[in-house]
């Protein structure tokens, strides 16, 4: 017996995409990433800067009750540079997605 079957139709389907978790926290950036470290169990990230005399100082930024505390130099102004200003928006902005949770 000789049967002849229509062609099946060809169903495409797309490959599975992963939903992102709004609870996960994207990769570190590495210029936070090297900042990042903890002092008596709080997570601080601290930026080297100058201040008005070209003395070494920093700006520390931490998180305390889910909001992101900036300390500047005691009594200073902070000076960055460019690359300093990289690294203090990084630490930032790793320090909000963690104040988040």
């Amino acid at each position: 017996m000789n049967s002849i079957s229509a062609p099946r139709a060809q169903v495409h389907r797309r490959p599975f995409a992963p939903v992102a978790s709004r609870s996960a926290m994207p990769a570190p950036d590495p210029r936070a990433a090297q900042l990042r470290r903890y002092e008596g169990g709080q997570l601080v990230w601290r930026v080297q800067c100058g201040d008005m005399i070209n003395r070494d100082r920093c700006v520390t930024v931490l998180v305390q009750d889910n909001q992101v505390v900036l300390v500047g130099p005691p009594g200073e102004t902070a000076r960055l540079t460019a690359g300093q200003l990289g690294q203090l928006q990084a630490a930032l902005n790793e320090a909000a997605k963690l104040a988040e949770r």
